[in-house]
């Protein structure tokens, strides 16, 4: 029901009691008391009526609050969990990333070894050629 709907009944239910409290005036005394029963019972109707529509709409609005608390914890949780798997990928792809820096430079340093090793063979061998030399030279001069 529109709330211009609303307001129409209002003012047809402020109308009838401005009537029967008017005719209530002249009423005798048993139509009065009557007529306030009925209007009193007819009040009581009504406030149960709205005390019921009340709870309705608070059992509704509280079940609608406890769906949107719970979609948004799920929306939250997801949301958390989609980024703890980023983080997740994000740490396993530095990881890599690392393993890889430290292999490459482990095969460099293997290679450096590698190639340290040749020249200290190439110095060494320079050497004693360089000692064999400096010794015919040696026996040259002396013989």
């Amino acid at each position: 029901m529109a709330v211009s709907d609303d307001l129409s009944r209002l003012s047809v239910r402020a109308k009838q009691a401005e009537d029967r409290a008017a005719a209530a005036k002249v009423q005798a005394r048993d139509q009065l008391e009557q007529t306030v029963k009925e209007a009193g019972d007819g009040a009581q109707k009504t406030a149960d009526k709205m005390r019921s529509s009340a709870e309705t709409a608070k059992t509704r609005a509280e079940s609608g609050a406890d769906k949107v608390r719970s979609s948004w914890n799920e929306h939250l949780a997801e949301a958390r969990a989609r980024q703890d798997a980023r983080k997740t990928r994000h740490k396993a792809d530095r990881a890599e990333f690392g393993a890889e820096d430290a292999e490459d430079y482990a095969a460099f340093s293997i290679d450096l070894a590698y190639s340290a090793i040749e020249e200290a063979e190439y110095a060494v061998l320079e050497a004693v050629l360089a000692r064999e030399e400096a010794l015919e030279a040696a026996q040259k001069i002396g013989s």
